[in-house]
Order: C-alpha cells, then sequence, then structure tokens
C-alpha cells in the first residue's frame, strides 16, 4: 500500500513534483503560503492543509521544498510545523537546496524526537520536475533512503545515495558550482562571437558538437541566444545557493576562486532586478560589462 505523502512548498519545482506524485496513484496532501497552486492541485485530486503540523498528522511521509533554510527551519520546527505534529512512523524529506550544516542540525532535531529525515536536493529544474526526470542526491539514514526510493522514482530518474545527513546537500552544493561555471563559460563564449560578428546559433552549432558541450549549453543555450529569460530556476535562488557553497567552502578550507567570481556576477545580477529571471540570464551581466548585446552581431 502507498504511503500517505505530504507537500509543503508549490513553486516553479514544488508543484509538478507534487502533481508527479498524485499521478504515480500517492494519496497527497498539499500545504503553501500561497493558495492558488493548493487549489489547482485541489482539483486534481489532492487534499488541502493549513499548517504543516496538519501536514504531519495525515502523512507517513512528507516533502518539504522551499526556497531557503529559514523557510525549512519554521516548516519543520516552528510552532505549528511539521515535529509539532509529528507520529513516530513520520519520515521527512527536504528536497530543498539549503547548507549542509542546516540539514544535519535539522536531521538531528528530528532524530530527537524519534522521526527519520533525509536531505534530498534535486537538479534539473522545472523541465526536470515536470518531466519526472530529476537528479536527486540524498543524505541520511541508507534504509530511510531505501524507504523513500519508490517516492524518489515518481519523480526523478538519477538517484544517488550521497552519505550520511548533509551529505546531499554537499553534492547539490558541487552540482550548482558546476552549472554556475558553465553558465559563465557559455556567456562569455556567446558574446565573444557576437562582439566579433558571429551570429550566436553559429557559436551554439560548433560549441554544441565539440569538447566544449554541455548540458547546460544543450538546454538553455537555445532560449539565451534569443534573449529569454523566462525562470525555470531564478536567479536569486542561484545566488542564494552560491552563498551557501562560499560558506561551505569556507568552513572546509576549500579555496572557489570561480566559484567566488560567479557569485560576485549573480550578485550583480540579482542587485540590478534579475532575480527574478532564469539563472542563464547571468549573459545579460556579461553582456553589460562589454558593452554590448549577442543581438548585435555586425
Amino acid at each position: 500500500m502507498l504511503e500517505r505523502i505530504g507537500f509543503i512548498g508549490l513553486g516553479i519545482m514544488g508543484k509538478p513534483m507534487a502533481r508527479n506524485l498524485l499521478k504515480a496513484g500517492y494519496s497527497v496532501t498539499v500545504y503553501n503560503r500561497s493558495r492558488p497552486a493548493v487549489d489547482e492541485l485541489v482539483e486534481e485530486g489532492a487534499a488541502a492543509a493549513e499548517s504543516p503540523q496538519e501536514i504531519a498528522k495525515n502523512s507517513e511521509v512528507v516533502i518539504t521544498m522551499l526556497p531557503d533554510g529559514p523557510d525549512v527551519e519554521e516548516a519543520v520546527l516552528g510552532l505549528d510545523g511539521l515535529l509539532a505534529g509529528a507520529n513516530r512512523w513520520l519520515l521527512i524529506i527536504d528536497m530543498s537546496t539549503i547548507s549542509p550544516g542546516a540539514a544535519k542540525r535539522l536531521a538531528e532535531a528530528a532524530r530527537e524526537r524519534g522521526v527519520g529525515m533525509l536531505d534530498a536536493p534535486v537538479s534539473g529544474g522545472d523541465k526536470g520536475a515536470i518531466a519526472g526526470t530529476l537528479s536527486i542526491m540524498v543524505g541520511g539514514n541508507e534504509d530511510d533512503f531505501k524507504r523513500a526510493m519508490p517516492i524518489f522514482e515518481a519523480v526523478g530518474k538519477t538517484i544517488t545515495y550521497c552519505g550520511s545527513s548533509g551529505a546531499g546537500q554537499t553534492v547539490k552544493a558541487c552540482n550548482q558550482v558546476a552549472v554556475a561555471l558553465h553558465y559563465a563559460a557559455a556567456s562569455e563564449a556567446l558574446v565573444l562571437g557576437a562582439k566579433a560578428g558571429v551570429a550566436p546559433e553559429v557559436i551554439l552549432k560548433v560549441l554544441g558538437g565539440g569538447l566544449a558541450q554541455s548540458r547546460v549549453m544543450d538546454m538553455r543555450g537555445p532560449a539565451m541566444s534569443q534573449h529569454q529569460f523566462t525562470p525555470g530556476f531564478k536567479a536569486r535562488l542561484h545566488s542564494k545557493d552560491l552563498r551557501i557553497i562560499m560558506e561551505t567552502a569556507r568552513e572546509y578550507g576549500a579555496t572557489l576562486p570561480f566559484a567566488a567570481l560567479a557569485d560576485q556576477l549573480y550578485t550583480a545580477l540579482v542587485q540590478n532586478g534579475g532575480g527574478e529571471l532564469d539563472h542563464s540570464a547571468l549573459l545579460t551581466v556579461i553582456e553589460k560589462l562589454s558593452n554590448g548585446s549577442i543581438g548585435d552581431t555586425q
């Protein structure tokens, strides 16, 4: 018998993930601060709750998909949070991107209440969330991971157990370093080519067929070339991730000079009003620094 699932956080990623759980036959109860996404999923078969505490009382497994660490902490530890309504068989799966340290602290707080908790951040953007092909990196108790596997398989394709609590978030930090630098590289390549009079479509075709090919360029390159930055993952969230990355790097004594530069570039993008755009809008920062646009090929 399928476990009853609670789902908290119905944003760009969370809503399609909850929808895929419904399609897989799960009974899903949802909670979100804004009501429209809740109403939409209720029409598709979900139940609605008024608080995380209510979600916990009516679920065996609860997934959180929230913007930042403080949001997850409030959902788990708040007066009307998950632990306030937890039963002894509850498993919390945090699929947000938060710091590894916060993931460890939350897992310990859950363990003190006899509740299991996994950190299971994802990669793949809104397209992966919609298609159910997300990459999921998981930290926590391995038995809890095995219990959660059927749920992960309903929303993801590449599912990897990374180690103890916090390991999933550590691997996600590594992922976000690489993604940010891929966007920076693609942006610089497109701007350089445009400055020299080569159309971005030509640059993307050539780079996509050689050693420089990347999934980032395959998925977002065409939209970047058209200046289409409808968010699949918002720039302000990647900026938040880079803040986590730099804090984690300092904690472990890792030197990440290129990630530090990406952190500054994304900060500039957000501070100049681009925080709600897709993170591929990093291109616009490179264009401004170069006093030109990739649409200005000569």
